[in-house]
Formats: C-alpha cells, structure tokens, sequence
C-alpha cells in the first residue's frame, strides 16, 4: 500500500494533511478502508463543531463492522465531504484523496509533531 509521504498518520488509521496552512484535512487510510471491507454509511460531525485530539468524530460502517472515527488534531470542523456520506464507497475507492472525511481548522499545530509520518506508519501496518 502507498501512504502519501506529505500526510500524517495516527495508530488508530487516520490520515492528515496539513500542507493547506491551518486547515488539516482527514480521512482514513488505504489500510483502515482496506480492513473494513465494503464501506456503506459514513457519519461525520456538523460544521462548527469543536474538536480534541482522539476524540470521535464520526463513524464508518461497513458490511464487517461499524469503527468510529478519531480527530488527529484539535479544532473546530469546517467541511464535510458529503461525496463521502452521499456515496459511501468513495472512501473504498479513494480514501487517501476524493474519499477524505473532514476538514479541521487547527487549534494547536505543535499537537502534528505526535503524528506518525509515512514510514513509520507503514511500519506500523507492515507488523500487524
């Protein structure tokens, strides 16, 4: 599997990408969509809701299981991506890019230093 190499990563498999400034946008990796199989409901938070790192922000439910979702990051929710939660599968087929899950404006960007970059979240899935 390929993890893009300017996303940041958490062991729980969510990815973020803080290349756009202080809006992060995040969605679950191409191991997480891989693992739940055949994703058939998205639930995301309401635009304007304040978020703390590790807390849940939404669920994915698919045909195996339903997993919640966890913010990477502090702040306060933005966007949705009602692609996402309109047309579920679109996580399957692109979860590292069309299929992302929200944007987030950062609270606090020191909390992406606790962030895992690509290789050593690909470590991390090659030893499960």
């Amino acid at each position: 599997m390929n993890y893009p190499t300017n996303f940041l990563f958490t062991k729980d498999h969510e990815w973020t990408d803080a290349s756009a400034g202080d809006i992060v946008t995040i969605g679950i990796t191409d191991h997480a969509q891989n693992s739940l199989g055949d994703i058939v409901f998205v639930e995301l938070p309401k635009i304007g809701r304040e978020l703390k790192s590790h807390e849940t922000f939404g669920v994915v439910e698919s045909i195996k299981a339903v997993s919640d979702l966890y913010s990477p990051v502090s702040g306060t929710v933005v966007e949705t991506n009602k692609n996402a939660t309109d047309n579920p599968s679109l996580v399957n087929q692109s979860p590292q890019s069309d299929g992302w899950l929200i944007k987030v404006k950062l609270k606090d960007k020191a909390e992406l230093g606790s962030l895992m970059k690509a290789d050593d979240y690909k470590k991390l899935v090659d030893s499960l």
